[in-house]
């Protein structure tokens, strides 16, 4: 593809409807993640965490919206060190408090992703020609 081509390229529709149903299937997955920990505080009793929505799009996501894919992925890497974290029991059926702040970390960052998941999602990415311009806005100085 020329450098022309690729400037003047329109999103492809389909590959938004991916990116859309990705973003709605992980905003899913991470709100049944968030309930599975507000049992926990109720209960103490460990659960485990869904991650096969992660496992599926990835891929879409990562292509999609790189910039969300970072955070997405760090907080995906970190269940098992949660869930580990929720099995945990000191005297009394009692959590560490090193537990507790990773449990509680894990469950704000999972907000913070849902949130920016949405937002990334919400604001589609520049086309390759806005991008330029942008980019020479700022280089170039201005005129006026």
């Amino acid at each position: 593809m020329t450098f022309v081509t690729r400037l003047f390229r329109r999103p492809d529709p389909e590959q938004r409807l991916r990116l859309e149903r990705a973003v709605a299937d992980l905003d899913r997955e991470l709100a049944a993640n968030l309930e599975l920990t507000s049992m926990f505080d109720q209960t103490k009793r460990a659960v485990v965490l869904e991650n096969g929505e992660f496992t599926r799009h990835r891929a879409t996501i990562e292509t999609g919206l790189g910039a969300a894919s970072g955070s997405l992925a760090d907080l995906y890497s970190r269940i098992s060190d949660t869930e580990a974290a929720m099995e945990r029991r000191g005297p009394a059926n009692s959590i560490r408090d090193d537990d507790r702040r990773l449990i509680e970390t894990w469950e704000g960052d999972a907000r913070s992703v849902q949130r920016e998941l949405r937002e990334a999602l919400a604001n589609p990415p520049r086309s390759p020609l806005a991008t330029l311009l942008r980019r020479l806005s700022v280089v170039l100085p201005s005129r006026r």
